[in-house]
């Protein structure tokens, strides 16, 4: 089943929302993405009907084991580029956070694999080279275009 950028969002969102407060409700997808309560209710038919969420309007919002794989898999990813961007890059946590919430919907898998294996494999093997490279970077950059 092919699942759009967006429906990940959701179902990231959703699984972060259960996770922090454990209840899902529209008033808060809505506020986390930005957007109005309507727009919620159109994403939750719609990922029910591809059996990712269980709604029913003025019910509870449930994640079905295959939405809550997909939404696992996402916030995984995302957590990893964050980490990778900050700790292996240098990028300041709020620059990483926003580019992981883009990269993460568009990584293979693959690539997801070999960036963690590259990242323990650098903090590891070269610990004294990623600290200069870091300094160095931090040292000497500034965030601004």
């Amino acid at each position: 089943m092919k699942v759009t950028k967006r429906e990940e969002e959701y179902l990231e969102t959703m699984y972060l929302l259960h996770r922090d407060r454990g209840i899902i409700r529209v008033k808060d997808i809505a506020k986390s993405l930005r957007v109005k309560p309507p727009s919620v209710v159109d994403a939750l038919k719609k990922l029910s009907e591809k059996g990712l969420v269980k709604y029913e309007k003025y019910d509870r919002i449930l994640l079905t084991d295959e939405g809550l794989k997909i939404a696992k898999e996402t916030y995984s990813k995302h957590q990893l580029l964050t980490e990778f961007f900050v700790d292996i890059l240098g990028i300041p946590p709020e620059i990483a956070e926003e580019d992981a919430c883009q990269f993460e919907h568009y990584v293979h898998p693959m690539t997801v694999e070999r960036i963690r294996e590259f990242a323990a494999f650098i903090q590891e093997q070269c610990p004294y080279v990623l600290k200069q490279f870091l300094k160095e970077r931090l040292g000497g950059e500034t965030t601004d275009p």
